[in-house]
Formats: structure tokens, sequence, C-alpha cells
């Protein structure tokens, strides 16, 4: 099942140029780690450091920026995410606007998170 990229006129919100962002359809479908260490796919991160340990806030929150901007597959979100830990760090995190628009649109409750 592929991710939503909600559109506002007809124009997909972008996380860079040429490509939309990919929203999960509720929530609750992520069902990422909540602990431990997670190394991120070279298709997310093409840094030689891949790791992130979750515990670490600093971590926690890089992890969550690479795989919002760079994922074009939803199954990512739903492998990686959490979404009540998205909901918790949402205003911490520095996206792309396209990126918090998108997300914002489809998630109203993180306008607020």
């Amino acid at each position: 099942m592929q991710g939503l990229s909600p559109t506002s006129a007809g124009v997909a919100f972008l996380a860079r140029p040429g490509r939309p962002a990919v929203v999960a359809r509720t929530l609750a479908e992520l069902t990422g780690p909540r602990h431990g260490v997670v190394e991120l796919p070279v298709r997310l991160m093409w840094n030689t450091e891949r790791t992130f340990d979750l515990g670490d806030p600093d971590d926690l929150l890089w992890m969550y920026e690479n795989v919002l901007r760079e994922t074009t597959r939803c199954e990512d979100l739903r492998q990686l995410i959490d979404g009540r830990t998205l909901r918790r760090v949402w205003r911490l995190l520095n996206l792309p606007r396209g990126v918090r628009q998108a997300w914002e649109s489809r998630h109203r409750c993180l306008r607020t998170a």
C-alpha cells in the first residue's frame, strides 16, 4: 500500500523538488520501535553513520527527520516511525515545509501536538 501525498489545489506537498512527501493514512499504523538501536537502510540515509539510539533524544529526532524527509514508501513509515512518539516529538522536528504541511494536512492532531 502506498502512502498518501496530500494535495492542495492539485499540487502535491514536496519533500524536496520533484519528490512528493509520503504520509501514512493513520498514526495508529505507525508501529516502529520505541526503544533500542535502529539502523536505517542506505536508501534513507547515505551516511556511513546510519545507526540511531532511540534512547538519545537527539538521535531520535535525527532519525525521524531523515525517514520523514527521505522515504518514498509507506512501509518505511510503518516499520521505522512510532505514531505516539511522532506526535510527542512533532514540534521538535526540523522538517521541510512540504513534509510538515503534508502530515499536518492529513493528521490535524499534529497541528496542536
